[in-house]
């Protein structure tokens, strides 16, 4: 599979985590942006259709970004807050610049017929779209912080989850950090040691089996692999998550990739 340039959609950048802006990263939490008595009508009309149309949609928690800010040489401040998938909506009802953006983490795992993608199942927030192993980042238990080492874990736990396949938060390392054009959601991507891409497929069935049998549906319902070596061309009529075509494009110029 080699998607190519989002359809529409505004692309990502790459923050420097290794010697610029991003190499060391704090986060700081601020209370949820006010909504005004029609916004807050209007949020709660747009779930009630989400729900009525995906009876599986659930109002979770999830970490929301409000904004970036430079501190000393090297240095980033991620001023972050707790909010819900519903507050999505506000994308519909304000400027961009005015909607809290996501925070999200994805793991790129992987193998020797290329890194492992996943196209989600009708019961997730994007179905249909296909994209890295991860999800939205969810906030912490009260009196614990935010940080990488927590975003981490919940990485290792979205592999697990996702795909069946256990691999232990100390092997994940940040990888590459990106920011959205449009709402500056951070994407924070953690690369996996390599494995074998019949232990994915494996993993991955073994999954579907288990939930299957409790009567669950898979987050991930197909699974594809972006090839080594491939180019993205934009010739696939199917979705993908806006950071794909550029996250995969520096992953294979990376001569440490992991391949």
């Amino acid at each position: 599979m080699t998607p190519g340039p989002p359809h529409g959609t505004p692309p990502v950048d790459f923050l420097d985590t290794a010697t610029g802006d991003a190499r060391r990263i704090d986060f700081v939490e601020c209370p949820p942006p006010p909504l005004s008595a029609g916004e807050q009508r209007e949020v709660d009309r747009h779930w009630a259709g989400i729900t009525a149309a995906n009876p599986a949609a659930f109002d979770g928690p999830i970490v929301a970004v409000l904004g970036l800010d430079r501190t000393a040489p090297g240095g980033t401040s991620v001023r972050w807050t707790r909010m819900t998938y519903r507050h999505r909506a506000l994308r519909a009802l304000r400027p961009a610049s005015a909607v809290p953006g996501s925070v999200y983490v994805t793991v790129l795992q992987p193998t020797e017929e290329g890194l492992v993608l996943g196209r989600g199942s009708y019961t997730t927030a994007a179905p249909g779209r296909w994209s890295l192993p991860g999800g939205g980042a969810e906030p912490p238990p009260p009196g614990r912080p935010l940080d990488l080492a927590a975003l981490r874990r919940h990485a290792a736990v979205e592999l697990a989850e996702e795909v069946g396949l256990a691999v232990p938060e100390s092997e994940l390392r940040l990888w590459g950090l990106t920011r959205g054009a449009r709402f500056g959601s951070l994407g924070f991507h953690f690369l996996a040691p390599p494995v074998p891409a019949a232990r994915v497929r494996r993993c991955h069935a073994g999954l579907v089996a288990s939930e299957t049998e409790r009567g669950l549906v898979p987050e991930l319902d197909t699974l594809a692999f972006a090839a080594p070596g491939a180019e993205p061309c934009d010739a696939s009529p199917e979705p993908y998550a806006d950071y794909l075509p550029r996250l995969l494009a520096r992953y294979r110029a990376t001569p440490d990739a992991g391949v």
